[in-house]
């Protein structure tokens, strides 16, 4: 139930659900003031280093959302529930709240194992809005993907590193769950076919702390490169190791994920050479990028979390539910499409549709800069 509107289909769990090719929102009797969100970001562990700004942007959507009179007349209101871990606790805890029709929607930045495990426990009965960049390949019924895959974001960034004085010989370092597992395996298969070669691979448990013989390890395959698929703190770890035998600068990293919040983690002497592929940076020079930075920080305070692509997917994540409910049913049918509002200007074509130009940006110090567009998208 969604306030005075219900998510119409088939749920795996037994009950109305959402399906992509069926569900709809129907007016009820059960009018309701507030449509109830469950946000679900990591607050702890090695991903907890995203919460801050994941919170502080998607609060920001919910005020602009609920300004403006709400969705249909109903304020949307925010339950931050910690998706650090696939662990049954957050198995228990989500299955709780849903079946006490305590969270209507679901807007998730976590990483994949985790919204793996929660797939079973919606069951498609709510909408479920999953933000971060990923792996690719969700079609699971009522979940609904926002940002960038391996085709459409590290594809064209390894091919835009692989001029006539770029490396040839690659490294792969990544922790051992879905996404870094099929980045590498889309890594190996495009380096292969531009005539490089994968000297050294490594998947390491999340919340490794120490990276000292990993990083020797990587120095002594003689690998020009590295694609590093690490998140959160396991990322800045591994970078200050990386700088600390003197790497920073001879070896060129890559990644997909490493965003302002670790760059200041990790110190401006960690980031030479460090490359990072994605559709949005604090610091992109975009009219709707410049406006959004303009609100946060105008009502965010001075002290806000750290402008990034994770904590700016909450933002987007929170509108496309704004914009969805709205709607009343699915943009399914072809060459539809959703607008929502959206900092990076996306729009939702269908899950693992490129909605956004992807970029490819260069640290310098503790800031992104973008050095080229990688591809763009004709709205």
């Amino acid at each position: 139930m969604i306030g005075q509107w219900a998510w119409s289909g088939t749920g795996s769990r037994g009950r109305a659900g959402a399906g992509l090719a069926s569900g709809r929102l129907v007016p009820t009797a059960d009018a309701r003031p507030a449509i109830n969100v469950g946000l679900l970001v990591p607050t702890s562990g090695a991903a907890g280093i995203w919460g801050p700004s994941c919170i502080a942007c998607a609060r920001l959507a919910a005020d602009e959302l609920n300004a403006q009179g709400g969705v249909r007349g109903q304020e949307i209101h925010l339950q931050v529930v910690d998706a650090a871990s696939e662990n049954a606790a957050l198995r228990e805890q989500t299955g709780e709240l849903l079946d006490a029709g305590e969270i209507d929607a679901v807007v998730g930045m976590h990483i994949s194992s985790v919204r793996n495990a929660l797939l079973p426990v919606l069951g498609g009965e709510i909408p479920y809005v999953y933000t971060p960049l990923y792996e690719g390949g969700e079609r699971h019924p009522g979940v609904f993907t926002l940002g960038e895959t391996p085709r459409n974001q590290l594809v064209p960034a390894l091919t835009a590193l692989s001029g006539s004085r770029s490396p040839t010989r690659w490294a792969l370092v990544g922790n051992d769950y879905v996404w870094p597992r099929e980045s590498h395996r889309w890594a190996r298969s495009v380096l292969r076919r531009i005539g490089c070669e994968v000297v050294h691979e490594a998947l390491m448990p999340l919340g490794c702390d120490d990276f000292e013989a990993e990083v020797a390890a990587l120095a002594a395959s003689g690998a020009q490169a590295v694609l590093l698929s690490l998140i959160g703190q396991d990322a800045v770890a591994f970078n200050r190791a990386f700088a600390a035998q003197g790497l920073s600068g001879t070896i060129r990293r890559l990644s997909c994920a490493i965003e302002e919040n670790e760059l200041l983690a990790m110190g401006a002497d960690c980031t030479e050479e460090l490359y990072v592929a994605g559709s949005y940076f604090a610091t992109l020079p975009t009219d709707a990028n410049l406006a959004f930075r303009e609100r946060y920080h105008a009502t965010r305070g001075p002290r806000a979390p750290t402008l990034n692509a994770l904590g700016q997917s909450t933002y987007e994540g929170v509108h496309f539910l704004g914009a969805l409910l709205l709607r009343g049913t699915h943009p399914l049918a072809p060459g539809e499409s959703l607008r929502f509002h959206s900092a990076r200007g996306a729009l939702w074509r269908g899950n693992d549709q490129p909605s956004c130009p992807v970029y490819l940006a260069r640290a310098e110090g503790h800031a992104l800069k973008v050095m080229r567009t990688l591809s763009t998208v004709d709205h």
